[in-house]
């Protein structure tokens, strides 16, 4: 069977100036133009956003389950590493 799909890219949309992006779903597309407009209509169709990426979903590239234990082991032993070893200042926004 012949797959004649548009290419499938990964949206991120943040919420507000400064906030990190999240992950909103993905949609099909021949370009980035096209998949910016896609997602547009998609997923900010109440103005849950004030900034897009697509991002081609081919170029992703992830850990997987099986790989937690190898793949995270080495940050085990950086207790520094931990939230508890700093203090926050007031006033400080978006950590």
């Amino acid at each position: 069977m012949e797959d004649n799909q548009w290419p499938l890219w990964e949206v991120f949309i943040q919420s507000k100036s400064g906030q990190p992006y999240k992950q909103a779903g993905s949609v099909h597309a021949p370009d980035g133009a096209m998949a910016l407009e896609n997602a547009r209509d998609v997923y900010t169709r109440r103005n849950e956003g004030t900034s897009i990426w697509v991002v081609p979903a081919q170029y992703i590239v992830a850990s997987t389950p099986e790989e937690v234990g190898s793949f995270f082991d080495p940050a085990n032993d950086k207790v520094y590493r931990h939230p508890t070893f700093y203090v926050v200042p007031e006033g400080v926004k978006y950590i």
